[in-house]
């Protein structure tokens, strides 16, 4: 299929960069709103293109593609995380799925470790107490938080950016552990001088802090549950900059509202855009509205992945990012 003639449809506004040459390349059909689109307007986007460039907002289930007709091939998916997009029934479809790995480990690290900094030091609070007037001197029991060297830092899913945030907490003297399904590759835990827990359970009643950086699949939704968070000491801190959907926020205020965690720092929620109100209410809660790869830099090179992922299958080859079921 020639690339020149190949329509590719975006679901929302991408960067200018990557707009002007996606257009430079391909036939495109932008969302000049930038809203998100309905279902209905999503499925007749879809109907009249050969490629669809969606994002985490668009929910592309198995109705969805009984919508979509023939003519779209592939969806390259602006974004690493797919589970909005049901893979199986895209493959059953004959339309191949791709996403942008890679880019945004070091972003999403970085907003990770400003809340595991941000929590126990109580920022958020202090910038509220000034605002209100609240602060009127220095005193040596007021604001007090907790220190984070020396701390230890549980991370659930040490893949990219779960050792991104391992390098950055190992310089803040945090001691790092982690659970996955096995191991990491032995050269990198040593350098992280990281500790491997084939129990969740049993790390998570141990540590100080835990950084919640697995994907969202049918076997993480809740993962961290009512019963699981209830394992955590009180003096201990929850990070999310995954899936809001991996924590039973629900069970996460009750906890915290109660005395039995002493905070939160979230970037995603259950309930995107509409975070619990609760742990809105919170003080020891800080939230973020889903910014952690929210760089210019990062941007930019998730939309060359999407331009290579595209241009890749225009000329007949194997797109570099396809997600093999099962792989993903």
């Amino acid at each position: 299929m020639p690339h020149r003639r190949l329509k590719v449809g975006l679901t929302r506004r991408l960067p200018d960069v990557v707009q002007a040459r996606l257009s430079a390349l391909f036939d495109v059909t932008p969302n000049s709103s930038d809203a998100p689109l309905s279902a209905d307007a999503l499925v007749a986007l879809a109907r009249e293109v050969d490629v669809l460039a969606p994002t985490i907002g668009d929910h592309l289930d198995k109705r969805f593609f009984d919508r979509a007709g023939d003519r779209l091939k592939l969806i390259a998916n602006f974004g690493a995380g797919v589970d909005h997009i049901d893979i199986a029934t895209a493959n059953e479809r004959g339309v191949i799925v791709t996403n942008t790995p890679s880019v945004l480990a070091e972003d999403a690290a970085d907003m990770a470790m400003a809340l595991i900094l941000a929590v126990p030091r109580r920022l958020v609070e202090g910038v509220k107490a000034l605002e209100s007037g609240a602060f009127t001197g220095w005193s040596p029991t007021w604001m007090l938080g907790r220190r984070v060297r020396g701390k230890k830092l549980g991370i659930i899913g040490l893949g990219r950016v779960g050792e991104a945030i391992a390098r950055r907490a190992r310089a803040f003297g945090l001691s790092v552990h982690y659970h996955n399904r096995k191991p990491i590759n032995p050269h990198i835990e040593e350098e992280l001088e990281a500790t491997y827990w084939p129990d969740l359970d049993a790390m998570l009643a141990h540590m100080d802090i835990v950084s919640v950086n697995c994907p969202s699949t049918p076997q993480t939704i809740h993962l961290l549950s009512r019963a699981r968070l209830g394992l955590l000491a009180p003096h201990a801190y929850v990070v999310n900059v995954s899936r809001g959907e991996i924590i039973d926020e629900e069970a996460l205020a009750d906890a915290i509202e109660q005395g039995r965690l002493a905070g939160a720092g979230l970037d995603v929620f259950e309930k995107e855009p509409r975070p619990n109100a609760r742990l809105m209410a919170a003080p020891s809660v800080v939230l973020l509205p889903h910014m952690a790869s929210a760089t210019i830099e990062s941007r930019i090179e998730m939309g060359e992945r999407v331009i290579i992922n595209v241009k890749m299958f225009a000329d007949g080859h194997k797109p570099p990012d396809r997600i093999i079921l099962g792989l993903e």
